[in-house]
């Protein structure tokens, strides 16, 4: 008799459901199973010393696994980080344990309860802009780009006409972009921030008159409050802020109140000096950590959690290699519970992996946005509408999406 063993996919509830129900256990096998062939590794940082060793102890207990510094026994109250191994059965009776463990270790619970309901929830999942609803259960967003800039590193210049501005941004919706998200101020590396007049006259202009033209949502690209607020008064559904809304006080207070979502970008430094040898101890542990605290912000502000998106800022403030790295780790952010924009399209990582300029990149853009999009990215922002359209649909049909066959 010949076998046919063979490693089987289990990214999710849904593939562990569908691997059990072609195996056709009991009920009751089926419930007992289902959970343990789920798989996690997460890492834990900022431990107390003691909860590291009563986690290590709870998990073994249980046949699950934690790997902590060697010398962690040596210290009494000092701060650690542990990897914690198991499948989501082990994981459901360690927070059991932790419930009434001291040393943080009931917070710890609820962190741990949350980043695995994050991690599997899927469907169902709905993003509100304007009067649109989006599943994005069903299909990855295509966020057009409007740049209404002399400078920016791709088309610069090229839309600075209000005119020019309004036929482009009608052109990527007849091409496929479900939302369109208008800037006026580059943010390529080594850029000045413009003035709030200069940024104001550029976009208005454009927004008075494509709010009137296309039947999508718009977004505002934006750091200043003001800015905001007037694209928002015209009837604007979103802001986009590079800054995760660190550099105008006012910008959280304003997207509280008009209840509209915003988009928190991690970024190194500023557009000015964010390619100035940027350097991370923990790259993608300090991308989290910083979109987990803007989040934080934002809902201590008044946000609805429904309401906010999150972007690793490819590009702003990171090296070749640090890009990669995010784009190979993007599902780590999915432990966040937000839904994710990504932003590759046409950016200096792809010529320079590519050795092309960026007039040559729509390849390497589709790539990244191909592989962005099977590891969690919700939203991909891009100047080639027509072209990652496509891309986006045939990726999201090869990961099951059932909306990628659907008329759009």
């Amino acid at each position: 008799m010949r076998f046919n063993a063979r490693l089987v996919k289990v990214d999710s509830i849904e593939e562990a459901k569908r691997h059990l129900e072609d195996i056709g256990p009991s009920d009751q096998g089926f419930g007992i199973m289902l959970p343990k062939l789920r798989h996690y590794v997460v890492r834990v940082d900022g431990l107390d010393t003691r909860a590291a060793n009563i986690i290590k102890q709870d998990m073994l207990s249980i046949g699950g696994e934690v790997s902590l510094p060697r010398n962690v026994f040596e210290f009494q109250g000092e701060r650690t980080s542990a990897l914690i191994s198991g499948t989501l059965k082990q994981f459901e009776l360690l927070l059991s344990k932790l419930t009434y463990q001291p040393f943080g270790l009931r917070k710890l619970r609820d962190e741990l309860a949350a980043l695995l309901e994050n991690l599997e929830k899927n469907q169902g999942r709905r993003l509100r802009l304007g009067k649109t609803i989006f599943p994005l259960d069903q299909r990855t967003l295509i966020m057009g780009v409007v740049n209404v800039t002399p400078d920016s590193f791709s088309d610069g210049g090229k839309f600075l006409d209000p005119r020019d501005a309004v036929e482009h941004g009608k052109r990527l919706v007849q091409e496929g972009a479900d939302l369109l998200d208008i800037g006026g101020e580059s943010t390529r590396p080594g850029s000045q921030f413009i003035s709030l007049e200069e940024e104001i006259d550029r976009v208005i202009p454009v927004l008075e008159r494509l709010l009137k033209e296309v039947d999508v949502p718009v977004s505002i690209d934006t750091t200043k409050a003001e800015v905001a607020r007037r694209a928002l008064d015209l009837g604007v559904a979103m802001v986009n802020d590079i800054s995760a809304c660190r550099l105008d006080p006012e910008m959280l207070p304003l997207v509280a109140e008009r209840q509209v979502p915003v988009c928190l970008m991690h970024m190194q430094g500023l557009p000015k000096d964010m390619q100035d040898n940027p350097v991370y101890e923990d790259l993608m542990g300090e991308i989290i950590l910083f979109l987990r605290e803007r989040a934080q912000a934002a809902m201590d502000a008044g946000v609805d959690p429904q309401m906010i998106l999150v972007d690793p800022g490819i590009g702003f403030g990171k090296t070749l290699e640090h890009n990669l790295e995010i784009l190979r780790r993007l599902g780590e952010i999915r432990s966040l519970g937000f839904p994710i924009v990504l932003g590759t399209s046409r950016k200096s990582f792809i010529g320079k992996v590519l050795d092309l300029p960026v007039e040559e990149r729509l390849e390497g853009t589709a790539a990244s946005v191909a592989l962005g999009i099977a590891c969690g990215a919700d939203v991909v922002r891009v100047h080639d509408v027509k072209e990652m359209s496509r891309v986006a649909r045939l990726a999201d049909a090869i990961l099951g999406k059932k909306g990628a066959y659907q008329e759009r």
